[in-house]
């Protein structure tokens, strides 16, 4: 039998098309199954790939390919067993460097091409414990220098992977996660496996693994916040397992720390503790202050939750004796926004889950940084909640108003989980004439609506996200 490579060569050659013409081909295909798809050089360069048989098209491709030709998986030689579905479904911790590359290139492809069971994937338990341990015992890498043939990567290479990946942390800060969530993964995709999969130095090769550790944490955070969140829980693994390469332990706990961060907003608060207890752990012998602060911090969220108030206030009273000593000059770039006011807003969803609501005020009031739109939001957020659970209606409906004005622009399902909560406490204190002029005064705006439509879990159990801010086909 042929092997697939040579069918999918004549089936593209006995029609007569060059490889640009069966892109336009698969184009079509794709716009009707309402999938996007990459760049043309992009999709160019995987014909190119499947043809010389360097590799074989995912069930995506595979599909696209039997609509542009008309024929089927088994005529093109792509039967589909379930296999590639079981490999991106799959939340393991990568075994190797190169399987974390091959490992992270197919969900962002998937991803790209609204796989809708990675999409709407849930995380794994498992998988956060899994990668904690093996990242604690794991030795330090050997050198890397990437392969002796292919594209070659230098130092300017990485810093524009990092300039890049900034340009896109600024605007998932100003309009959320679900504004260039794809644009980032269409980024990481094409221009940025190219590099990992070039030649370069061990140098090279360790600080592209951290700043592409970073980049793929910060599609993690992006798809966390449109609330894809076994999704986010593969690229937070992949970002980690890079990390590690990169013998970066402070970002490798800071990863941690996001996971934490996640398994606490789904309600797994156990497991959100022990993370951040792991990240500390981990990053001892290289820890900074900032880093030591925000890891006290999650850990204190995690517990506040469980309604253990006393280990509560000792993670957060941690956490601000760490805080003071720091010295920016020594802290990682990436920590830098960890200050006083985002510790007073983690102090301040402590205190509202523990309902200390006048010191969840107190908190909230000094959280506002004035530069983090989304951050600030969530503050404003908190702060509402605790005014209502502290009785006051009307201040809790006057400063949930400014957070929709505050949110005007913000796409993130997250937000709208926190006017969710809001929405229901609100309810749950009785109908009148104050809770009526509000429901009047924010009854259309955008995020309000969606808050509305998506409902929240029950408290104590974890969050359900909106649907209103899943990407489906169209």
């Amino acid at each position: 039998m042929d092997p697939v490579s040579e069918r999918l060569r004549r089936a593209r050659t006995q029609r007569g098309w060059s490889q640009l013409r069966l892109v336009r081909e698969l184009r079509k295909a794709a716009a009707k199954r309402g999938h996007q798809m990459p760049t043309d050089d992009s999709v160019k360069r995987r014909i190119a790939s499947w043809e010389n048989g360097h590799s074989v098209p995912d069930g995506f491709y595979g599909a696209l390919l039997g609509d542009a030709y008309g024929a089927s998986p088994h005529e093109l030689g792509l039967e589909h067993d379930g296999r590639e579905d079981a490999a991106l479904l799959d939340a393991s911790y990568p075994d190797s460097p190169d399987a974390a590359i091959n490992t992270v290139d197919r969900p962002w492809s998937a991803d790209l091409n609204r796989y809708e069971p990675l999409l709407q994937s849930e995380a794994s338990e498992p998988a956060w414990n899994e990668a904690s341990l093996r990242w604690l015992v794991a030795p330090e890498p050997a050198p890397r220098s990437g392969r002796p043939v292919g594209l070659r990567v230098g130092h300017g290479d990485v810093a524009t992977v990092k300039t890049t990946a900034d340009m896109f942390a600024r605007l998932d800060d100003q309009f959320g996660g679900d504004h260039a969530r794809r644009s980032v993964i269409q980024y990481l995709s094409t221009e940025v496996v190219p590099l990992l999969r070039g030649g370069y130095s061990d140098a090279v090769g360790r600080a592209l693994y951290s700043t592409v550790a970073e980049a793929t944490l910060l599609a993690g955070w992006m798809s966390y916040d449109a609330c894809h969140h076994g999704l986010a829980q593969r690229y937070f693994l992949q970002a980690l397992r890079l990390a590690q390469d990169a013998n970066d332990r402070r970002l490798a706990g800071s990863i941690l720390s996001a996971m934490s961060h996640q398994a606490t907003f789904l309600g797994r608060y156990t497991e959100a503790a022990t993370l951040a207890r792991a990240a500390l752990m981990g990053i001892s012998a290289v820890a900074t202050p900032t880093l030591r602060a925000q890891f006290h911090a999650m850990e204190a969220r995690a517990l506040a939750r469980t309604g253990d108030v006393r280990g509560c206030e000792a993670a957060l009273a941690a956490a601000t004796r760490a805080l003071e000593g720091r010295n920016s000059d020594d802290e990682p770039e990436w920590i830098a926004y960890f200050d006083e006011a985002e510790l007073a807003a983690e102090a301040a969803h402590c205190f509202r889950d523990v309902n200390s609501a006048r010191q969840a005020v107190a908190h909230a009031e000094n959280a506002m940084s004035g530069s983090h739109v989304r951050s600030d939001f969530f503050a404003t957020m908190v702060l509402a909640d605790a005014h209502l659970r502290a009785d006051d209606i009307e201040e809790a409906c006057r400063v949930a108003a400014d957070a929709l004005d505050l949110g005007e622009n913000l796409k993130s399902a997250r937000c709208v989980s926190y006017l969710a909560e809001f929405r229901a406490n609100l309810l749950a204190a009785g109908d009148n004439a104050v809770s009526q002029a509000f429901a009047e005064q924010v009854g259309e705006h955008r995020l309000w609506v969606a808050a509305a439509a998506g409902g929240l879990a029950a408290r104590g159990v974890g969050r359900r996200c909106p649907r209103l801010f899943r990407r489906r086909p169209t």
